[in-house]
């Protein structure tokens, strides 16, 4: 399902030209003047002349030579939506570069940048939200997001905003889960991400199950997937259209059967049954992952003499052309024909 576009539209009463750029070498620094100008229209056209001028990457580097990056972190908390929309914008493209990335750790952006998730225009709000999502996709990135405190208040507009933002939110959180779990755990995120797997769009479900995937790495995300009644939704999502949402919602399920309590949470809730039709899925993510999952599940007892029945099935994917689904279905048959 489609979701509602943000617009990038300008306010009808804004004039969209931009300032003329000096020749040069002389371009930025009188762009990094003008962004500091008291006037509001040379602010708007400095600002809108910068977005563009950054879109090549070879004036990245310049750019935050002359301090244009402090001057943009500045210009976050200007009265004007115009400037706070396009010097979010000049700071996603800044973003998207390794020097630029170093430079948001080193000139304290993310905090600022942070300020702007409470904006009341869509369009500032899911800039700011795009420059922090770029920022978490490295791992220096995303300790800098945990270390700024954003887990909690990322997992809370997890719950109000616009579903385009939310993607961007579960994409960041997916990011900093990576370096750590304990904040997005002491923020209950396992209960908002268990909430998203209902949701409408099918984007939105399949990123959920896969920050569920993250968040039960540790033993203590595991026990929260089943104190939540994470199992049972996810287990409704095998039988899910999308290939992505099946994949996810197996290596979910993957991950919390590892322990007893996960094994008979997803034995109750039948996960047996679908997971076992989706060996033969066209998809070898979906495929795989329903392997391991199986594998975990043929672990205790009740499983394997499910398990027994099908092992004919699995055993056909051992000579899948895909390595990664035969050396899944390999350790399968081993698990399921093991004898005591």
């Amino acid at each position: 399902m489609a979701l509602t576009v943000i617009s990038a539209k300008y306010p009808p009463h804004i004039d969209p030209s931009k300032t003329p750029l000096a020749y040069g070498d002389r371009a930025l620094p009188r762009l990094n003047r003008e962004l500091q100008d008291a006037n509001l229209l040379t602010r708007q056209r400095a600002v809108m002349s910068l977005c563009d001028h950054l879109h090549d990457p070879e004036n990245i580097a310049e750019a935050l030579k002359v301090g244009i990056a402090e001057s943009l972190k500045k210009l976050l908390t200007d009265q004007d939506i115009t400037v706070r929309q396009k010097s979010t914008e000049c700071l996603f493209v800044i973003g998207t570069h390794a020097i630029g990335r170093e430079a948001f750790l080193e000139h304290k952006i993310i905090p600022p940048v942070a300020k702007l998730f409470d904006d009341k225009v869509d369009i500032a709000r899911k800039n700011a939200h795009k420059a922090i999502e770029m920022i978490a996709e490295t791992p220096q990135g995303a300790s800098g997001i945990v270390e700024a405190d954003l887990i909690g208040t990322l997992v809370s507009k997890l719950k109000s905003e616009v579903d385009e933002i939310k993607l961007l939110i579960l994409d960041t959180l997916h990011f900093c889960m990576r370096v750590d779990t304990t904040k997005a755990l002491n923020a209950d995120a396992m209960t908002v991400f268990t909430s998203l797997l209902k949701h409408k769009d099918s984007a939105i479900r399949a990123k959920a199950a896969r920050d569920i995937m993250d968040l039960s790495a540790p033993l203590a995300g595991k026990n929260k997937a089943v104190e939540v009644n994470a199992v049972p939704e996810l287990v409704k999502l095998l039988t899910d259209s999308a290939p992505d949402v099946k994949a996810n919602a197996a290596g979910a399920l993957m991950i919390i059967t590892i322990t007893t309590k996960g094994k008979y949470t997803a034995l109750e809730a039948k996960a047996i049954a679908p997971l076992v039709t989706l060996v033969d899925d066209s998809t070898s993510e979906v495929c795989a992952n329903a392997l391991k999952a199986l594998t975990c599940l043929s672990e205790a007892p009740e499983g394997r003499r499910t398990l027994l029945e099908h092992v004919g099935k699995i055993k056909v994917h051992q000579k899948d052309p895909i390595p990664a689904v035969a050396r899944a279905a390999d350790i399968a048959v081993k698990v399921i024909e093991w004898k005591p």
